[in-house]
């Protein structure tokens, strides 16, 4: 059995259809950027922090692995975070309109002796969103907590032009390099 350092229902959801075992830790990560820092160290440093900090929590057990995860949009090298109202999420939501941004997700498998991680980066693409639509959708409440404002499992599915990459990654939590951590320490998928 696994531990999943993730509040997430997308995460739990997602690592669900590995067949995996896992209880989830809820814990607190600070996800603020440090002056200087990329797109691609910041996914990894939380990814890697939030399974860390879960596996700091069970010190006390033998060797459990612990999975963290960090997902982030990135549009012109600048980083757009969950917006923090409706407002915001409409100046992010007219931004990616029309344009194509990239999405990076790093897993993070913890245990006592190391931690291992892995980078998946995919490609999204928006057709031309109007102001009417953008205004609607804010309105669901489903971009207040997704990083650049929409879920693409949920209702933005339909702003989604094209993808190259990984669906699951843009979700929140790569499969694919999931899968590879846990098979790099034994744990069979759909057992």
């Amino acid at each position: 059995m696994i531990y999943l350092a993730s509040r997430s229902p997308r995460r739990r959801e997602l690592l669900s259809q590995l067949g995996v075992r896992f209880e989830v830790l809820d814990l607190e990560v600070d996800e603020s950027i440090r002056a200087g820092e990329t797109a691609d160290g910041l996914v990894q440093r939380l990814a890697m922090a939030k399974a860390e900090a879960g596996r700091a929590l069970l010190a006390d057990r033998d060797d459990h692995l612990v999975l963290g995860a960090d997902t982030i949009v990135v549009l012109d090298d600048q980083i757009l975070g969950k917006p923090r109202d409706a407002g915001q999420a409409c100046e992010q939501l007219a931004r990616l309109s029309g344009r194509c941004h990239r999405v990076l997700s790093a897993v993070a498998l913890a245990s006592d002796s190391d931690t291992a991680i892995r980078l998946c980066e995919s490609r999204v693409c928006f057709r031309q969103l109007s102001h009417r639509e953008i205004e609607a959708y804010a309105a669901t409440g489903e971009p207040l907590d997704k990083a650049g404002a929409y879920a693409i499992q949920g209702r933005a599915a339909a702003f989604v032009s094209d993808l190259r990459g990984s669906y699951s990654g843009v979700v929140g939590l790569p499969l694919y390099e999931t899968g590879e951590l846990l098979a790099a320490r034994g744990l069979a998928l759909f057992p």
